[in-house]
Order: structure tokens, then sequence, then C-alpha cells
């Protein structure tokens, strides 16, 4: 698929009241990195509310028009965690509390107490849910090395980009599997880089090319926002992107999800890898204000003055999590309708 402004979603998508209670993502106790909101079932029971909640998103998705779909991560707790508590070395039974996202949140997060290490597959029966209940192209998500280094504490290591490589070690093999099953895009989540661009230049671009070693088929993608907004906790706009996207264009990855809506940033940095196909962010994951087509079509279209149109994909800044369900499919809508206006005036 090569059509200017393709729509996709970054990963996830709000979860329906029945499936998991609804609370704030900066809830004291609840959401935070090592541990998440309750689910409204348990056992056999909660395994096929997630089965359905899953087919409602790529429903709701599909419904709005959406050409690149995700599971919606119906099934996690935390988009991190739902993949580190499967990695081995890593305990979430005695959770310690750092501060993340260079002093922006003092979090509650698991330890790294050993070697990481992946002793069996994480994602792949997800995949191939997904792949039997749409005939879109699907996305699945996976959080970046960085980020993993930044929301847990390391108590074995003693060194971060030795920390890094090992959790893309690990990460690489889960990606080699996905990409061997049909994944039409595998995303690495690394929010960090845009807190972080000293640390994206030393090591961060190395230890996300080695998560891709092997990857031959899936388009390769690291999804780098400036995080979630959280009630009570600042979301500081760093000038970070001039520095992580000129690094980023030296890079194997293949997309880029950046954020240009709720940021304000200028689309003019697009220039700065014009290698990759960008996912460029024009709904706000932080207001319920619903954007309009004529707003997101003037959006791409500015875009498409600094990189080629069939190289910028529609999408939301971040995952659409914190927004309700329906102003989420209302956001989804407007998107393709204003992708589809946007390809009209090229």
């Amino acid at each position: 698929m090569s059509q200017p402004f393709l729509t996709t979603v970054v990963g996830s998508m709000p979860k329906p009241a029945w499936l998991m209670e609804q609370v704030p993502l900066n809830e004291a106790g609840k959401q935070v990195h090592g541990k998440g909101a309750d689910w409204g079932f348990s056992g056999d029971l909660l395994t096929d509310a997630m089965d359905d909640a899953t087919r409602v998103t790529l429903h709701d998705q599909e419904n709005a028009g959406i050409d690149i779909v995700s599971d919606g991560e119906q099934r996690r707790t935390s988009y991190l965690t739902y993949i580190t508590q499967r990695l081995e070395g890593f305990d979430y039974e005695t959770l310690t509390k750092k501060w993340t996202r260079n002093k922006r949140r003092l979090a509650e997060v698991g330890r790294c107490v050993g070697p990481v290490k992946r002793s069996k597959p994480m994602l792949s029966d997800d995949l191939k849910f997904m792949l039997a209940e749409t005939d879109r192209p699907v996305k699945i998500t996976l959080p970046g090395p960085m980020t993993v280094v930044d929301s847990t504490a390391d108590e074995h290591y003693g060194d971060e980009a030795t920390m890094a490589m090992a959790v893309a070690e690990a990460l690489n093999e889960e990606a080699r599997e996905l990409d061997a099953l049909g994944a039409g895009v595998i995303q690495f989540d690394e929010p960090v880089f845009s807190r972080y661009p000293d640390k994206v230049k030393e090591w961060g671009i190395a230890a996300l090319d080695r998560c891709l070693e092997g990857v031959e088929n899936s388009q390769t993608a690291a999804h780098i926002c400036y995080s979630y907004p959280m009630p009570g906790v600042p979301r500081p706009i760093v000038d970070s992107y001039p520095v992580i996207l000129e690094a980023l264009e030296g890079s194997k990855i293949d997309q880029l999800a950046l954020e240009f809506e709720a940021s304000h940033l200028n689309p003019e940095l697009l220039r700065l890898c014009p290698s990759k196909t960008v996912m460029f962010g024009c709904i706000d994951n932080g207001t319920d204000e619903i954007e309009s087509p004529d707003y997101v079509a003037t959006k791409l279209l500015a875009a498409a003055k600094h990189l080629p149109a069939d190289q910028i994909q529609a999408a939301p800044d971040c995952g659409l999590v914190p927004l309700g369900l329906p102003v989420a499919r209302a956001k989804l809508k407007t998107m393709v309708a204003g992708a589809k206006l946007a390809r009209e005036k090229l």
C-alpha cells in the first residue's frame, strides 16, 4: 500500500467499561508501570471478554475506514508491562519507585534483577487472533529498549546501554517470530526518545536497530511522542525532535510515528528524515474536542510540503486510550475523512 495519506492508529484504543475499570492514567496505585486497573472478569470469562473487546476495536477501526489496524492493546493493563512481565529477569512482586521520563514522573516500577531473556513467545497468539479477524494489514506493538530501561529499575546490569542491548536481543527474538507470522507493521514504542536526545545518539539508535535484525517482511516502526497526557503531571515539550529525527534517519527503521498535533511542532522537521515513512500525528489524544476533516486535511497537506505524500500516513499523536470510546471513534472517523479530503486536494 503506497497511496498518499494512508490512515492508521498508534496502538492503544480505549477499553470498554465492561472489560476494565475506568480510572485516570495517573491514578495512585492503579495506572502505574508495575500494575494497572482491574479487569471486570477473571479466568476463562476474561479471555473471552478480551477476545470480544479485540473484535470490537477492530470493527471500530474498520468502520471508521482505517487502513492499517491494531488490536487496540485490549489485552494489556499496560503497553509496557504486558511485555516485560513475560521476560525473564524482571520482578514485579516487589516494586520500587523511580523518577522516569527525565524526572517528569515518579513512578512505581518493576525491578530488573537478573539477565533479561525471552523464554517463550509473547504476542504470537494475539497476532494470530487479529489476522483471523481482519483482512486489513495489522500493526502489533512492543515497548522499545530505551523505554523499558527508563520504566524499570536496574538492579543487575549497572549500565543503561548494556541493559538496553539485552532487552533489544530479547525483543528481536519476538519480532522475528511476529514477522514470520505475517505482521504488517511491528512497532517499537519509544516515547522516552523525546526525553533523552543525547542517549538516543549514544546508544538508543543502536539498541533500536538491534531489535530489527532478521525482520524481513514486516514494516518496522518506532513511535516517538511526549508520553500520554496525565492529570496532575506536567508534559513539557522539549526541543528534541531536531536531534532525534536526524539520528533516526540513519537507523534501519522503516517508519516513524511522530507527534505533531498537541506538541504544535513545525512539520518542516520532516525534512530531517527524508527516507522514512512518517505516521503524522494530527489527532490530539488529550482533549475530547473533535478535529474537523478540513483541519486534518490542512495539517496533512502542510506536512506534504516537506515529505512526499505517499510517505505520510495520518495517525493520532499517540494511543487513544486516554479518551472515552465515543470520542475515540469520532476522532478516527474525522481523521479518515480528513485524509480523503487531503488526497482530493493534492
